[in-house]
């Protein structure tokens, strides 16, 4: 049977034009990946550029999927290989575009889709930057948990509401539940995985310093160990402990009868340096005992923000399916790969995971296993 015009559109040309959009989104997206952990505008330049010889693409040759294609993956300049993983985030977010619109939007209408975009192109930068830079910028975190009250209260058909006030609601509740229950656990990890004591034989090198400008990660090097400030310093009140033998601050050595670095400074002989009027700590240590951390913060507020467009059952089968997958994995590299226990492995790639999940079939995941805990444990 023919189609009529009306059907061909809807069942073709819409999705199809849902992938594309997703495909040039996912151009974009290769832009933030790149930029914002380093530090670079997203505005300025406002072509993208080869990150090899840093020739400014002209719009002509910077098509979605097509390009790379085209060029086999060379910059057409310099002749340096392209990155697979660009043509890959492009493809992975024009996927993503057509599967919610497939999904959704007979559920929660265009309004609701273009919400659901936004939440995927998160999700997809947020895991590339925490794999690249076991980070996850405040500007996808916070910025998409606002993006995501918003949405809700101008889409309450989100969470399944039709009043915009009970749809702003399930948002800040579905917020707070995934910041809350996410940092349960982190303070859990803290108590139990809480430190990394490292002995030396003899007096080694240490350093705390910021060598690449103001706005570079303060860098700690004990021996051969390195740190970032914001990987070691999560709460007020975490200390980093060396037992020291010699110690220079800002290349001037000092007599000591007690030095502590703390989260937003030191003490020396009982008396506080403000982080800001100190740019070079060195000297040589026996000993060190440095705070960390089960997960980043980042992760904390990434989980609301999920909460945020989701919903607070969202946040509970996230963080369930991403510590699944998340131990599966870890395993994995311990034991096959046989990585180290004390590399860090980034818990954001098994958020995303588990978010996407839930957006595609995480309701019926959720009533099955309700149902199924129900069975086990006798009830009706």
């Amino acid at each position: 049977m023919a189609l009529s015009q009306p059907e061909f559109v809807y069942l073709y040309v819409l999705p199809f034009f849902a992938f594309v959009i997703g495909a040039s989104i996912g151009s974009f997206l290769n832009v933030v990946i790149y930029r914002v952990p380093n530090g670079l505008s997203v505005n300025e330049p406002k072509r993208s550029f080869c990150p090899n010889c840093k020739t400014q693409i002209p719009a002509l040759y910077n098509l979605p999927l097509i390009t790379w294609l085209m060029l086999r993956g060379k910059c057409m300049w310099c002749k340096e290989p392209i990155a697979f993983r660009y043509f890959m985030v492009e493809l992975l977010t024009g996927i993503c575009f057509l599967a919610i619109w497939q999904n959704s939007v007979g559920g929660v209408g265009l309004g609701g889709v273009v919400a659901l975009w936004v939440l995927a192109s998160l999700l997809i930068s947020a895991t590339f930057i925490d794999f690249d830079h076991f980070i996850i910028p405040d500007g996808i975190t916070i910025g998409g948990t606002v993006v995501g009250i918003l949405a809700s209260l101008a889409f309450p058909v989100l969470h399944g509401e039709e009043i915009w006030w009970r749809g702003g609601l399930q948002a800040v509740l579905g917020a707070a539940a995934g910041f809350a229950l996410l940092y349960l656990v982190v303070l859990l990890g803290k108590l139990a995985f809480g430190k990394i004591k490292h002995d030396f034989e003899e007096p080694t090198d240490f350093e705390i310093s910021q060598p690449g400008g103001e706005d570079a990660p303060i860098m700690i090097k004990l021996g051969e160990h390195e740190y970032e400030w914001g990987d070691v310093f999560f709460r007020k009140w975490d200390r980093l402990l060396m037992e020291i033998k010699s110690l220079s601050i800002n290349d001037e050595a000092k007599d000591f009868d007690s030095f502590v670095v703390l989260g937003d400074g030191f003490e020396l002989n009982g008396k506080r340096l403000e982080l800001e009027s100190v740019k070079k700590v060195s000297g040589t240590i026996t000993s060190a005992v440095v705070p960390r951390e089960a997960m980043g913060f980042g992760d904390v507020k990434f989980v609301a923000m999920i909460g945020a467009f989701l919903g607070w059952e969202s946040a509970f089968f996230t963080l369930f399916a991403a510590s699944i997958v998340g131990a599966i994995v870890g395993l994995v590299q311990k034991f096959i790969v046989k990585e180290e226990w004390s590399r860090p492995l980034p818990f954001g790639p098994y958020l995303a995971l588990g978010a996407f999940t839930w957006l595609f079939a995480g309701p019926a995941i959720w009533v099955w296993y309700i149902g199924a805990l129900r069975s086990g444990l006798g009830a009706e």
